[in-house]
């Protein structure tokens, strides 16, 4: 098998070749080869000593020198070159208490976590593959190097890059494996939330969402995501729905394109429907106030596991308002994109998602109601009608001009003429906005 190189790569092999060092291109880097991906970046193992490999490059960077890692800077582009080594004993289920050089590169591919993420490359050996690794990778399985327990006791977050790797590459986790996970789950609450939500987002930015199912069946879910799980256990018997709570939230996640914010709006829209859960006496469950309920649980979750605010806003932000029905017209999306604000589109994108996650019942109206509200805020667009009081022809300075002196005044004078153009944007007029009887009136309106 041959492997193609990128030229920084292989300077940085031939250089420790020509010092007598063996060196490799190794884990994922060898993996996404194999599979015709393009690497993210290309790690090197060698049995070079820190030291020597900083002797042979200009620029190195200490980026884990007490591990045996070596950034070497090329140009721009930095490459991880790490000692071969032996991991003491794991203290936290995440680090080793310590390391130890050795000079086998079998004896460090063993404390690698999955097969796949096992092999080296370099081109006058070619594939390194001591432990299977393409054998799993033809028969699309994800299993640990040697003992399961042992690999998720060295590192709990392996639990999850399992699960990870499973819906990013569309494979199966291996029994043994999976038997490891459901023991160890809950050694991820020594996990770093940062950590969590990482493996977290990219299964969801996968093409394969649906395996956080996976995640659920092995209880993952239940140490980092207890919510899903209460949803799991929440039914909607209702003619709207065939799924329960949480099977609709993934199907409504599939149903998404993988986008940050969508996806995680998709994730948490629904989860205030096991607080919210009512049952009528035909039997038919309802939801009554779920969404600002779903806010609240969604919120928890982002600050939780340290998302940033503005993910946590736009998400929040949709989530609140993903329920939201009107009849199509012009009044009506100009009002819902003055409330929803900038994400309109993407509010747009959720409703098609959760429509497509629900019953038959009634399919084909809810999606031409999306149709026809997503045409008319096309028109808006085009026609440049105003939705916000930044797109009023009048502003704070003309209102000081025309009279208006105070600045909670000016606020409310404003809100007052949006008010009036959001219903006939042909008002949007210095003229009419500014008569003096109807400035009057905006003026009274706003007290």
């Amino acid at each position: 098998m041959k492997i193609k190189l990128p030229d920084n790569v292989k300077m940085i092999l031939d250089r420790l070749h020509a010092e007598g060092f063996e060196a490799y291109a190794v884990g994922g880097c060898v993996r996404d080869s194999i599979l015709g991906r393009v690497p993210g970046d290309w790690d090197i193992t060698t049995n070079a000593l820190p030291e020597d490999t900083k002797k042979l490059f200009k620029r190195t960077i200490d980026t884990g020198i007490e591990h045996g890692t070596v950034t070497i800077m090329v140009d721009k582009e930095g490459y991880e070159v790490t000692t071969y080594r032996i991991d003491g004993k794991y203290e936290d289920s995440r680090h080793p208490s310590e390391v130890t050089f050795t000079k086998s590169l079998t004896e460090d591919m063993k404390r690698r976590d999955f097969t796949i993420n096992a092999m080296a490359y370099n081109e006058e050996e070619g594939l390194i593959d001591r432990f299977g690794g393409l054998e799993d990778i033809k028969a699309k399985v994800i299993r640990c190097v040697g003992n399961p327990k042992e690999r998720f006791s060295e590192d709990a977050l392996r639990i999850m890059r399992a699960v990870r790797f499973s819906a990013q590459l569309d494979y199966s986790i291996e029994s043994k494996t999976r038997e490891a996970i459901t023991e160890l789950a809950g050694t991820l609450t020594k996990i770093s939330a940062e950590r969590i939500q990482t493996e977290l987002v990219k299964l969801l930015l996968s093409d394969h969402p649906e395996r956080l199912m996976t995640a659920y069946e092995l209880g993952i879910t239940k140490v980092i995501l207890p919510e899903f799980d209460r949803c799991m256990d929440t039914p909607q018997n209702n003619p709207h729905h065939m799924y329960n709570v949480g099977e609709h939230i993934m199907k409504s996640v599939q149903n998404v394109r993988a986008d940050r914010v969508l996806r995680l709006t998709m994730l948490m829209h629904d989860m205030g429907k096991a607080d919210t859960i009512s049952i009528d006496n035909d039997g038919v469950c309802h939801f009554f106030g779920h969404a600002e309920v779903s806010v609240s649980i969604a919120k928890n979750i982002f600050k939780r596991l340290k998302f940033d605010r503005d993910t946590m806003d736009r998400a929040c932000n949709l989530i609140k308002y993903h329920d939201d029905r009107f009849p199509a017209t012009p009044r009506n999306v100009r009002r819902a994109m003055n409330r929803i604000g900038k994400d309109f589109p993407l509010f747009i994108e959720v409703r098609y998602a959760d429509t497509l996650a629900q019953s038959e019942f009634a399919r084909a109206e809810k999606l031409k109601l999306i149709d026809d509200t997503y045409n008319l805020y096309k028109e808006i667009i085009e026609k440049k009608e105003p939705v916000t009081i930044k797109d009023l022809v009048v502003n704070g300075k003309d209102l000081m001009e025309a009279g208006v002196s105070q600045g909670k005044e000016i606020g409310n004078v404003l809100k007052a003429m949006l008010e009036d153009v959001l219903d006939a944007p042909e008002h949007n007029n210095k003229d009419y906005l500014l008569e003096p009887e109807r400035l009057k009136s905006f003026l009274e309106g706003s007290d």
